[in-house]
């Protein structure tokens, strides 16, 4: 069958990855959480850290969130730290610690659902079960000549039901490995080794000339841009304001610069008063100018503005928009998981020494 040189090329070639050398569920699941939207080379520390922070799962279930969030820090779409708390904590109470092997259960809990749980159940449990990504679905449109839309959810499905059935006369964790493998480092978006690829002699792309050409997948919409204004607040006490994102919030959690986005036909600095003025109602002075900082998500980009400032009153805070909030030194703002937009601003105050 198809996979059998597949897998042997894995065998011979696969990556010396840090969850590779283990079978422990619960490393694996580590893994598969942080995988999401993340880069190999940019996980390989955070799973480490990880692990070296919590190297029991247990130890995730009863951890505070803040230490949660701050080991997760810059490694980003932070939902996923919550929701594999929040898992942690269903397998001990329901599952007496030990994760559940069928795929179902495993989508039942927290930040789970079809790929997670396929990963999980193949490869630390050998479920015979596919793993669909975008580097399968890569490597499966151009082996099979598939003319479907891969961003599509049918397409996946569709997919998803064939290579169930292949699967079952290989080794799960070896079938599924492979194919990722295969997209990672061969079978690229651009420019694909064929003279590498173990499926090239039956791959139809290769032989009709048509790996540029598949897969087929509809453009997507140009990303929004947002102007972002925050305030470095200071007291007179020489610390500095920073609050807390709602938990139901991008980015939830996390602690920040307050400040918002800038309206059409608004100013910078009249954004930042305003914003100011409606999440923690203080009245404000802008003193200068800091810097900015430019960041990219998944779905929208920001350009973020930020400005020192002093409060101009002593009225007690009123956190409209935040869960809370606390007046910080520049030294004791290492302690706090922040955005990645925030850090930036942080290492050029602390470089620049602007609130000296």
């Amino acid at each position: 069958m198809w996979a059998t040189p597949l897998i042997e090329w894995y065998t011979n070639n696969k990556r010396d990855l840090p969850w590779r050398s283990s079978s422990n569920p619960y490393h694996i699941m580590v893994c598969e959480f942080m995988a999401q939207q993340t880069q190999i080379a940019t996980l390989i520390p955070y799973y480490s850290r990880w692990l070296d922070t919590f190297p029991r799962l247990e130890d995730v279930a009863n951890a505070d969130e803040d230490r949660i969030l701050k080991c997760w820090e810059g490694l980003g779409y932070y939902s996923r730290a919550r929701n594999l708390q929040k898992a942690c904590q269903v397998i001990v109470n329901q599952h007496k610690g030990n994760l559940p092997e069928n795929p179902d259960e495993l989508m039942a809990l927290p930040g789970i659902g079809p790929y997670i749980a396929a990963a999980i159940a193949s490869i630390a449990f050998n479920v015979p079960i596919a793993v669909v990504d975008g580097n399968v679905l890569r490597v499966m449109a151009r082996f099979y000549g598939l003319r479907d839309d891969i961003g599509k959810e049918k397409t996946k499905q569709a997919l998803q039901r064939r290579l169930n059935q292949d699967i079952k006369q290989y080794p799960p964790s070896d079938f599924n490995q492979g194919l990722m493998e295969l997209g990672a480092t061969v079978c690229t978006p651009k420019a694909p080794n064929c003279g590498g690829c173990p499926l090239a002699v039956t791959c139809y792309a290769k032989n009709m000339n048509e790996t540029e050409t598949l897969p087929i997948k509809s453009k997507k919409k140009p990303i929004p841009h947002h102007t972002i204004v925050v305030g470095i607040i200071k007291n007179n006490h020489g610390k500095v304001l920073i609050t807390k994102r709602k938990k139901n919030q991008l980015l939830g959690g996390l602690w920040e610069f307050p400040g918002g986005k800038v309206e059409e036909n608004e100013t910078i600095e009249d954004a930042l008063t305003r914003e100011i003025k409606e999440e923690v109602a203080l009245d404000i002075a802008i003193e200068s100018f800091a810097c900015k900082v430019n960041h990219a998500y998944s779905h929208f980009k920001i350009t973020m503005h930020a400005y020192i400032c002093i409060a101009t009153d002593t009225n007690p805070l009123h956190c409209t928009s935040a869960d809370a909030h606390e007046w910080v030194t520049l030294s004791e703002l290492n302690r706090f998981a922040f955005p990645k937009a925030n850090n930036k601003i942080i290492a050029h105050l602390i470089a620049e020494n602007q609130l000296a």
